[in-house]
């Protein structure tokens, strides 16, 4: 199991590709793209291929065996 990072936001809800970006798990919009596009990012044990989908606090994102927690 690994140690889930809660990543505050300063808004209500925030996209999935700039929540990646925030938590670090990707580097650029470009590379979340093709991450969703592959199937490889879930939220809420889910897969997600959409971009902008809207994230609020409590959501959980996973890339890989990395987590993050929308905080």
């Amino acid at each position: 199991m690994t140690d889930v990072d809660v990543v505050p936001i300063r808004d209500e809800s925030i996209r999935l590709g700039q929540f990646l970006k925030l938590a670090n798990l990707v580097d650029s919009g470009a590379d979340a793209k093709a991450l969703l596009a592959d199937g490889l990012v879930t939220v809420n044990g889910e897969p997600e291929a959409r971009r902008g989908r809207q994230l609020a606090r409590g959501d959980l994102v996973r890339l890989g065996n990395a987590e993050a927690q929308v905080g």
